[in-house]
């Protein structure tokens, strides 16, 4: 039986990731973790997040995880939900700290008075659903497999990623203008999103993660 490693750096909704992924995943084992050995030993690995980025980066300093992210975000499946997309980039705004810096970019705040295009005040927190567009090239991932474009996904937000490489973006949203919501690189797919709040969309996509071996061409 194979595993999934939670990583319980102290923050984060843990418990409901845990139970989506159970859910999809009933064959294998999924395991809330702080025991860096355990981490290391697991089959695919699981960052997620829902606080602050320096409470969260502060956190994971403690916990003494670091060293083994590090290593399990290079070689096996690797997946980082809401601030654990964020926190794989350089830098925040949030405070002004550094992040895990696995991909070149940093987190932005949402600016003041945004409009859609009638007009209408978009609140910030961004929550509420949202239906995301597919990067083409990112089509074929397969974490996206069953996944029609325009799919509503759940999202709870002030921060996005800016990514300094734009090929690292799987998926998008308009708020009003595009900004990122979901990453893949190699072995790593990360989303802003929150998956196990988003219905049959966001189960297939923690599915599709379950069994996907880490590997992932870009097509031209």
């Amino acid at each position: 039986m194979s595993t999934i490693a939670i990583v319980d750096y102290g923050m984060g909704n843990l418990r409901s990731v845990a139970k989506a992924f159970a859910h999809v995943a009933p064959d294998q084992r999924v395991l809330i973790t702080s025991d860096a050995s355990e981490i290391e030993s697991a089959e695919r690995v699981v960052l997620p997040g829902q606080a602050a980025m320096p409470e969260s980066m502060a956190a994971l300093e403690a916990s003494g995880l670091r060293a083994v992210l590090d290593r399990v975000s290079r070689d096996r499946p690797f997946f980082g939900v809401c601030l654990g997309l964020q926190m794989l980039f350089e830098s925040t705004e949030e405070g002004d700290v550094a992040a895990l810096g696995y991909l070149r970019g940093r987190n932005v705040r949402f600016a003041r008075g945004l409009t859609d295009a009638e007009g209408r005040v978009l609140k910030v927190p961004h929550m509420g659903w949202n239906p995301i567009r597919i990067a083409p090239a990112m089509r074929g991932h397969p974490c996206w497999a069953g996944v029609p474009d325009e799919s509503a996904f759940y999202f709870a937000h002030s921060y996005y990623a800016q990514p300094a490489d734009a090929s690292v973006i799987a998926g998008s949203v308009d708020y009003p203008d595009p900004i990122c919501v979901a990453v893949a690189r190699d072995n790593v797919f990360a989303v802003q999103f929150h998956p196990e709040k988003s219905a049959d969309a966001g189960l297939r996509v923690l599915r599709n993660f379950t069994t996907w071996n880490g590997t992932f061409h870009v097509s031209n």
